[in-house]
């Protein structure tokens, strides 16, 4: 059986699978992971102040462009929870910032206006002792919702199973 598709048929079906691609698929433009800065999910509104996708799992030397999709945001690092020998870094307010990871292991970050309201994330950096700084990371005490969003991406990286490397 064959399918004749019209033309307006076949962008009717290419924008709805793109709409229905998972947000936390991995997202690369010019060889970089862009993680998004947000004040609120499009797909879920009562989701606020957050980083789209709110982990990422990348190899040593790749590089995330944190990007300002909305205003008001930023992203630095967490003191405590990136891997001896990393530089911490802090972007401007509502201004993108690229980051190179050469150290394998786990890197927290904040929007730093946004740190109480749970606006964090984790990349993972994969290689060779990566492992290294997770029991530091783990005990790093967060502010207000920040903990329980990073207790829910600990449940994640476990389900995962990046914690078995």
């Amino acid at each position: 059986m064959s399918i004749i598709w019209s033309r307006r048929d076949f962008i009717a079906c290419s924008a709805a699978a793109l709409l229905l691609m998972p947000r936390h698929a991995k997202a690369v433009t010019d060889g970089n992971y862009v993680i998004e800065m947000l004040s609120k999910d499009p797909n879920d509104p009562k989701q606020r102040n957050l980083f789209s996708p709110r982990l990422q799992v990348i190899d040593a030397g790749e590089s995330i462009l944190f990007q300002a999709t909305d205003r008001g945001h930023n992203c630095a690092s967490i003191k405590g929870m990136i891997p001896d020998g990393v530089d911490p870094w802090k972007g401007k307010i509502g201004k993108d910032i690229e980051i190179t990871f050469d150290n394998p292991g786990f890197h927290g970050y904040v929007c730093t206006p946004h740190a109480s309201l749970g606006m964090v994330g984790l990349v993972v950096v994969k290689g060779e002792g990566m492992l290294t700084n997770l029991d530091a990371a783990r005990a790093v005490k967060h502010r207000g919702k920040s903990q329980k969003v990073f207790d829910e991406i600990w449940a994640e990286v476990e389900a995962q199973g990046l914690l078995l490397a």
